[in-house]
């Protein structure tokens, strides 16, 4: 009769470290979906809202300019906002708080992602290592054993430290995926960031410019 056994069985086999593996998969897990709801209401943004900021600068209503920024609450209008405080100030100065706000706030979107690179790397290498001690212990149990050795022993051990192997490059390639499909996300949200930053530099001239010549 051909005997079948479930993955959980299967993974029982690995001992400790299937363990380990499991753990650094629940973590992988939480940090991606909480980092991708992040990103996700980070990324989204009001297309007219670069619009509505220049209505209220070209009208001076300063006030309005940062309550709708704080109304709409997203890194984009935090980075503006900052920019708002420091009119009146020189062009480079403006600029330089708008870029370490920008700064912040792609820190913020990034934080855990270290995490998650380590879990994508080192998973891997964790399972390796399963293979290597469940290899020495089934050589070992081979050696104690003396004229008494059967294949099935070997095959047994082998098998069993093979399971580690399997589940730590599951655990690696799923999390090295999620961490890849993260940094195209901030990647995309930056660019966005620095498109604001852009247009909101170019408002500041163009206010100054009908200034001067008001």
């Amino acid at each position: 009769m051909e005997s079948s056994m479930s993955l959980l069985e299967l993974a029982s086999k690995g001992g400790w470290i299937m363990i380990v593996l499991g753990i650094m998969s629940v973590l992988a897990i939480y940090i991606f979906f909480e980092r991708f709801i992040a990103i996700r209401k980070a990324s989204k943004s009001d297309p007219l809202f670069m619009e509505r900021i220049r209505d209220y600068m070209k009208e001076k209503d300063i006030k309005s300019a940062v309550n709708f920024c704080r109304v709409t609450n997203s890194p984009a209008a935090r980075m503006v906002e900052r920019g708002i405080s420091r009119i009146g100030r020189p062009a480079q100065d403006i600029q330089t708080a708008i870029e370490n706000t920008g700064n912040v706030e792609v820190a913020n979107l990034e934080r855990r992602l270290p995490v998650l690179s380590t879990i994508a790397s080192g998973a891997p290498m964790l399972g390796f290592l399963g293979t290597v001690t469940g290899m020495v212990k089934a050589f070992w149990q081979m050696s104690n054993a003396g004229n008494n050795i059967d294949i099935s022993m070997l095959a047994g051990g082998i098998y069993e430290a093979m399971v580690t192997t399997v589940g730590g490059l599951i655990v690696g390639i799923v999390s090295l995926f999620a961490y890849n499909y993260l940094v195209a996300k901030i990647d995309g949200t930056v660019n966005e960031l620095e498109q604001k930053s852009l247009a909101f530099m170019d408002l500041m001239n163009e206010n100054e410019n009908n200034h001067n010549k008001a």
